[in-house]
């Protein structure tokens, strides 16, 4: 006599014997986000219906549901993928700071040691007011590529925090419906929301509010930043280099030359009060430019105060 095994419908099968009263899925379909995926977890109004999860606070969907890929209505659930199909996660890392100053090897390194390849790592030095990154572009490019592809195999678009990818709020939820409509993860390895973005109802809430906060961010920077500069040149400090030569040493060097000594004779004698040269003599050349700017000045003055003046001009009232 054979022993008959019984199947035990899942949480899953059970809920998709019912329709979804919010999104509207048909049954045999998980429930679909306001993106067009397959949601993250089922509609409270759907998983209620089935008794023993009506007091549960979330359902998730299966995995072989495909949360985060493409939705499809009224299809049945997939067939499982044959043994011989690989599933593994594929990453493609993306790396991006907005100066040249700016280093990028910490980046770099988080990413290769969460295990994705340096061929698939992507970087750039480009600030994100710039909207073509061409390094980005090709990011999410390979990442729809392989999707493609390997359909079965989960793609995970990985940065090492959110702002990498952007500052503008509007930007990045677009960028993460982007993402989940192509069936890609987004993935963030630091930050306050680390890990792989949720795109169903309470994660897609935490996304939209700290890219705001990003973006706010980015607008408090911008702005302490040109008070700085504002308060340094009320205070006569138009930023740039210091100079080499100071009015003290131009007056010494115009002296000295009147009792007839040369320029050589005199540069032994002047030391460079700041800068990267502090402690040390200038160059001859350094000295001449410096004269020939005072001689400018004396041949046309009233240049020189129409320019003062037209700066003074520019500058915002107090």
């Amino acid at each position: 006599m054979e022993d008959t095994e019984t199947t035990v419908p899942s949480d899953a099968d059970e809920v998709e014997q019912h329709p979804c009263p919010r999104c509207l899925a048909e049954p045999g379909s998980p429930c679909r986000s306001r993106s067009g995926a397959v949601s993250g977890t089922y509609h409270t109004g759907r998983f209620t219906k089935v008794p023993r999860l009506a007091k549960n606070l979330r359902v998730p969907t299966p995995a072989d549901r495909g949360p985060g890929q493409p939705w499809r209505p009224g299809t049945p659930p997939p067939a499982p993928i044959a043994p011989d199909t690989p599933s593994a996660d594929i990453r493609i890392g993306y790396a991006r700071c907005s100066h040249l100053t700016q280093e990028l090897q910490s980046q770099l390194d988080a990413l290769a040691a969460h295990g994705i390849p340096r061929d698939k790592i992507f970087s750039e030095k480009i600030s994100t007011r710039i909207r073509v990154r061409p390094k980005f572009e090709a990011a999410l490019e390979a990442a729809r590529q392989i999707k493609a592809h390997a359909p079965h195999c989960r793609v995970i678009f990985t940065v090492y925090e959110m702002k990498r990818l952007g500052r503008d709020s509007a930007e990045l939820t677009a960028l993460a419906d982007h993402l989940t409509a192509h069936g890609i993860l987004l993935e963030m390895l630091a930050g306050p929301i680390a890990g792989i973005y949720d795109p169903s109802g309470t994660g897609r809430m935490l996304f939209g509010f700290f890219a705001a906060m990003a973006e706010t961010d980015r607008e408090t920077i911008r702005e302490s930043t040109l008070e700085g500069l504002n308060a340094a040149a009320r205070k006569g400090n138009h930023g740039g280099r210091p100079p080499v030569i100071t009015d003290d040493m131009l007056h010494t060097v115009l002296r000295r030359r009147a009792n007839g000594e040369s320029v050589e004779d005199i540069r032994p004698d002047l030391i460079i009060p700041t800068g990267k040269r502090t402690g040390k003599s200038p160059s001859v050349a350094s000295i001449y430019r410096a004269l020939a700017g005072y001689e400018q000045r004396q041949r046309h003055p009233e240049a020189v105060e129409q320019a003062h003046a037209d700066f003074v001009a520019l500058q915002p009232s107090t």
